[in-house]
């Protein structure tokens, strides 16, 4: 398990009580560099939506709970928000939740000089996603996208 993995694990170890006392799930924990600085990002969620005081609310409880625990030496900001309506579907359980909604996917190399596509999510496994647009479905092998994510019009 590499440094990154075992942070966002034991971050997320730290965040499941704090989010149930918060009557929010979670949707996820990244441990990223971005520049010369580290994030530390707790996506919540619940099904009304999450709103800014209960961002704060987690924030206080998990930064306490970081400040205990102290396993990360590096310093980072900690960042705790909703996924957002065009939110990253990075898990399985992202997308096992997402079967039936509109999503985009961009690809890390051009299909016929298209990069990305967006459908209806049909299904998924281990090795592709198959959305469908219309009448035309299409399947994209998982090691070939660099992101899906839902789809939202204003």
């Amino acid at each position: 398990m590499s440094r990154r993995e075992d942070y966002e694990l034991r971050t997320e170890e730290l965040l499941t009580p704090i989010a149930a006392a918060n009557q929010v799930s979670i949707y996820d924990v990244e441990y990223v560099k971005e520049g010369s600085d580290y994030y530390l990002r707790a996506y919540i969620d619940k099904p009304e939506g999450v709103n800014i005081q209960d961002c704060e609310n987690v924030s206080r409880a998990l930064s306490d709970a970081l400040d205990r625990e102290d396993f990360i030496p590096d310093a980072y900001i900690l960042e705790v928000s909703s996924p957002g309506l065009g939110r990253a579907l990075k898990k399985d359980k992202h997308l096992q939740a997402s079967i039936g909604q509109e999503v985009e996917i961009k690809l890390f190399k051009p299909i016929d000089k298209c990069r990305e596509f967006s459908g209806i999510l049909e299904s998924f496994d281990g090795d592709a996603i198959v959305i469908r647009d219309g009448d035309n479905t299409m399947a994209f092998e998982r090691r070939d996208v660099a992101l899906v994510r839902l789809a939202f019009d204003f």
